[in-house]
């Protein structure tokens, strides 16, 4: 299960790397070809993909270690950082392209862009609905964030691109009318894909953080593995149940009250049974600590 969990999200990975390459270069050649700002602050935006994609996938194989005497909860945070980095690296290609598309709005005599600017846009957006698609089905599927965080990635690509085409459409369609002023639509096109990509890599990265965080599940969410918990025979009482994200798996703390009257090795058996039943039931469960407490009903739980 985890082995084909970690071969679907490198196949991920391989596919936005080989594709991001191809549509770098496509709408880079095309941009450089119809002189279009947006475009190739777009091409740019792809080729940041190029590196998220890469970054992804050292997670990914990183987090496939097994744990160590230096990591004994396994390395599943390896992905929280590649997303983490993803979002670093798409927020400096927005200031980039940000930067170079409001200098372009300084210059005189501007001139709208080639009307071959267009097809760039407009495989641009098909292509990377496309991945997104892909990717974020198969992110929430083996509940990879890393995946996932690259997945947006290609979504704001989308958005970029439909700014892109706008812009461009807009920049022609003033040329031919003869209103100057639509020629500047290219490279404010240009800096509303900057603060696309800007407000994609914070909110890529604030969640990031906040599961890197050991996030621990809430009431709601961890109901489901606390009510298999009280089924194991010999649980009289839930003391304390912590079930804590460790990148794409959880680590379960939890204390039971048992029968204080039973031998210690019935309540070490006891305790087998919740890991088992927890590990076996829950794919996502990677490890569980069990804490025997004798069981009191007239006195507090808590130890």
């Amino acid at each position: 299960m985890k082995e084909e969990r970690f071969k679907k999200a490198e196949f991920a990975s391989w596919i936005g790397i080989i594709g991001n390459i191809a549509l770098a270069v496509l709408k880079g050649t095309l941009g450089i070809l119809s002189d279009s700002k947006a475009l190739i602050a777009d091409a740019l935006h792809s080729a940041s993909d190029v590196a998220g994609s890469l970054a992804v996938l050292i997670g990914v194989r990183a987090a496939q270690k097994p744990p160590d005497k230096d990591h004994p909860y396994g390395h599943g945070k390896a992905e929280n950082i590649s997303a983490i980095i993803v979002a670093v690296l798409l927020f400096l290609v927005g200031i980039e392209v940000g930067y170079s598309s409001i200098q372009t709005l300084f210059k005189q005599d501007l001139e709208a862009p080639g009307s071959i600017a267009i097809y760039g846009a407009l495989i641009s957006i098909i292509v990377k609905e496309g991945m997104f698609q892909y990717k974020y089905r198969i992110g929430k599927k083996i509940n990879s964030p890393a995946v996932i965080a690259n997945a947006w990635e290609h979504r704001s690509d989308v958005y970029s691109s439909i700014a892109v085409l706008i812009g461009i459409g807009g920049a022609l369609i003033g040329e031919r009318l003869g209103v100057q002023w639509l020629v500047y639509l290219d490279p404010i096109a240009g800096v509303i894909v900057a603060l696309l990509i800007m407000k994609m890599a914070i909110d890529i990265g604030k969640e990031t953080i906040h599961t890197t965080l050991d996030r621990v599940l809430q009431a709601d969410e961890a109901k489901d593995l606390i009510s298999e918990v009280e089924k194991v025979t010999g649980v009289l009482h839930i003391d304390e149940f912590f079930a804590r994200e460790h990148g794409h798996y959880l680590i379960v703390d939890v204390k039971i009250g048992v029968n204080p009257n039973i031998t210690v090795e019935e309540g070490h058996n006891i305790g087998k049974n919740v890991k088992r039943s927890l590990i076996e039931k829950f794919p996502n469960v990677n490890d569980v600590f069990v804490h025997i407490n004798p069981y009191s009903p007239m006195a507090s739980t808590e130890v």
